[in-house]
């Protein structure tokens, strides 16, 4: 057995110094690790097993902390940035060290106190990184079905394939182009129903409920467009499901359901270009 980088394992106490312990595993007692002083508990000694975190310091040697950090090798979790740099940024993880996030594997940009998904990686150099390209490390086997409730974290955005969600940050998850409305950013937070379970296990979210149950928020949305625009909305349901979505952020159905609604309650009226608030 080796100590592995990246992991929580129970080690065995191997050699006591005036600066802390060595650990080392019960049948490999060459392979040693150093434990700090201000880590080792109180009373332990030779023989004793201890369950630590091993990464590396700050010069690069193997170091082992008593410190369950937010983030183990083969998981994902969401972590704050706590500064930038030239090179990457580094993101708290609850250790003394924080853990370097380089710019290659960023979405995107990422500032001081911004909080996103993100797993941890071994690089060339055998240094333990994050990266917040997480799609490979995230898990296909969700206990959900279609139109269960669901939050993640979203942690990228395609303009071609839509917008990437780890629900519980555990579990792959897409919200598809036709589904994406309002202002959807990386290191949100979504709740979310799902449309579809397909086979490999992977999730299709929507962000929107069923049309019968948002019907009377897509009209509230609706009139409060008309009354912005003086009480004549310069376009009608006739309209193009491009001007549509740009000025609504709405599926042309789902502005002609939510324009019907508005009709059958008396609240507006339709003309050849328009749609006139009833005062």
């Amino acid at each position: 057995m080796q100590i592995e980088l990246g992991k929580m394992q129970e080690l065995t106490v191997v050699k006591k110094v005036d600066f802390g312990v060595y650990l080392a595993p019960e049948d490999n007692r060459e392979d040693k690790v150093l434990l700090p002083g201000k880590q080792v508990p109180e009373g332990c000694g030779l023989g004793d097993r201890i369950t630590v975190f091993v990464y590396r310091d700050s010069r690069d040697r193997l170091i082992s902390t008593t410190t369950k950090p937010g983030l183990c090798l083969g998981e994902v979790a969401v972590l704050t940035v706590a500064q930038t740099g030239k090179l990457g940024a580094f993101l708290d993880w609850g250790l003394e060290k924080d853990l370097f996030l380089p710019f290659k594997e960023q979405t995107r940009r990422v500032q001081e106190g911004e909080s996103f998904p993100a797993a941890l990686y071994v690089d060339k150099s055998g240094r333990l990184c994050a990266t917040m390209k997480i799609y490979h490390y995230l898990k296909t086997d969700s206990p959900y079905h279609k139109d269960d409730r669901v939050s993640g974290h979203l942690y990228e955005i395609s303009r071609q394939f839509g917008a990437f969600v780890a629900v519980d940050n555990q579990y792959s998850a897409l919200i598809p182009p036709r589904e994406m409305y309002g202002e959807l950013k990386v290191g949100d937070t979504v709740e979310a129903r799902v449309i579809a379970v397909h086979e490999d296990g992977k999730l299709d979210l929507s962000v929107r409920d069923k049309a019968y149950l948002i019907i009377e928020t897509d009209a509230d949305k609706v009139m409060r467009l008309i009354e912005s625009f003086d009480g004549v909305l310069p376009f009608n349901d006739k309209a193009s499901p491009e001007v549509i979505k740009r000025e609504t952020n709405m599926s042309k159905n789902e502005f002609k359901r939510a324009v019907g609604h508005l009709l059958k309650n008396g609240l507006i009226e339709i003309t050849e270009k328009s749609i006139r608030k009833i005062k």
